[in-house]
Formats: C-alpha cells, sequence, structure tokens
C-alpha cells in the first residue's frame, strides 16, 4: 500500500465533493492530481506519452489555490 493521500487544493467551487483536486503523499515526496480524463487525439498525440502514463485535466483555479497558498 501507498502512502497515505492528504488534500492540498479543489476546486472552490466543487458542490459534490468529488471534482478536481491536488493531493499530496504524506511522506512529502509525490502529488496525485484528480482531474477529467484527457481524450481529445490532437492534445494526447502532442503529449507522446509512454505506455503506463496518462494525462488529466485540471481546472486552473485548483492549482492557483495551491500556490497561493504554499507561495
Amino acid at each position: 500500500m501507498g502512502s497515505p493521500l492528504r488534500k492540498l487544493s479543489g476546486n472552490p467551487d466543487c458542490k459534490s465533493g468529488t471534482c478536481p483536486t491536488l493531493w499530496g503523499t504524506q511522506d512529502r515526496k509525490n502529488y496525485v492530481v484528480q482531474g477529467y480524463i484527457e481524450t481529445d487525439p490532437e492534445r494526447l498525440a502532442q503529449l507522446h506519452l509512454p505506455e503506463g502514463e496518462g494525462a488529466v485535466v485540471v481546472p486552473a483555479a485548483v492549482l492557483e489555490e495551491y500556490f497561493r497558498a504554499h507561495g
């Protein structure tokens, strides 16, 4: 089992509690980004993702909230 996650920031307009969110591991060595899966073929082609990697879309507000709090 991996290190437990802690919520770092999320979409401030989220009403359901299951919106894009930035998580960090308790050991502070990794981040996990919860977001919408990127499915646009043109965008995915630009990323050149290797086997085992994926891409998610995260609203700017999620990251901006984190950097305001930790900047």
